[in-house]
């Protein structure tokens, strides 16, 4: 497998999935995503479809079963450990109008015009300038053709959000979902690249965790931030870093109720249609 000239950021990106890659499936959460994502897209037989960040291949399954044995999905991701799972279940599972590819969503080269479909599920804050990136994908599908997106509300993750106002304390910016944290930033987004025909669906979603694993979600700088390179908890000194630390522990104790703390995961399924002209 070709190795990819990635920047610091990238890389560590590419090196956290990679070791995720072989637990990545242990959790049915993904699939779920990326089969409503893909069964919402409106796949037909015969499309050909790029699925970006493709991971263990899920969107990417997802519609080659879609499509039977007629069209072709390819499917990319930065991290080699992601696509080597995603190409072993495609052999087993006997899909042979799929391919992986290892490749960076920012810097690809395709035909325009190409595709019916993209997709990308759980990835699209770890791009590095969200518009461009929506600008290439376009560039690469069909007039009239659909780009399919899964991201989260800015509310979603309770540790995420508890860091978010943690660090705000220390006059510093911590992204995470806040990209794509609304309906309204999801739409604005998709306009500026020129979509068209938007339609966001919104999921409720979310569960009660215990507090030891709310803590768990504390990032630390080990980490990668979607986003933001470098990390923005690297700005705090070690003293600060365990008190940020402690003050995150404390705000969830103050969340904790008989039941756990609410860990909320409302999901947006963002549609947009590239122009016929």
């Amino acid at each position: 497998m070709n190795q990819l000239n990635l920047n610091n950021y990238k890389q560590e990106i590419a090196d956290l999935y990679t070791r995720r890659s072989e637990r990545y499936d242990n959790s049915h959460w993904h699939w779920r995503i990326a089969n409503h994502l893909v069964e919402h897209g409106q796949v037909n037989p015969g499309q050909k479809i790029l699925d970006i960040a493709t991971g263990t291949g899920h969107c990417a399954i997802a519609a080659a079963q879609l499509m039977g044995e007629t069209g072709k999905v390819i499917g990319i991701d930065i991290a080699p450990g992601m696509i080597i799972q995603a190409q072993n279940k495609a052999k087993t599972m006997s899909l042979n109008n799929l391919e992986f590819l290892l490749a960076d969503a920012e810097n690809i080269d395709f035909p325009e015009n190409h595709f019916d479909r993209i997709f990308c599920a759980s990835a699209f804050i770890w791009m590095s300038d969200l518009i461009k990136s929506l600008l290439l994908w376009r560039k690469f599908l069909k007039p009239g053709g659909i780009l399919g997106i899964q991201a989260f509300a800015e509310t979603a993750f309770v540790g995420g959000v508890i860091t978010q106002k943690i660090l705000e304390k220390y006059g510093i910016s911590y992204l995470m979902s806040k990209p794509t944290g609304t309906v309204e930033k999801c739409q604005d987004l998709l306009k500026k690249a020129n979509f068209e025909s938007i339609e966001i669906q919104v999921e409720q979603d979310g569960n009660y965790i215990s507090l030891e694993e709310a803590q768990k979600m504390w990032s630390g700088t080990s980490h990668p931030a979607p986003g933001q390179y470098p990390h923005p908890l690297s700005q705090l000194s070690t003293e600060q870093l365990k008190q940020a630390k402690l003050e995150f522990e404390n705000e969830l104790k103050v969340l904790q109720t008989d039941q756990g703390i609410w860990n909320d995961i409302t999901t947006f399924y963002i549609y947009g249609r590239k122009p016929m002209i």
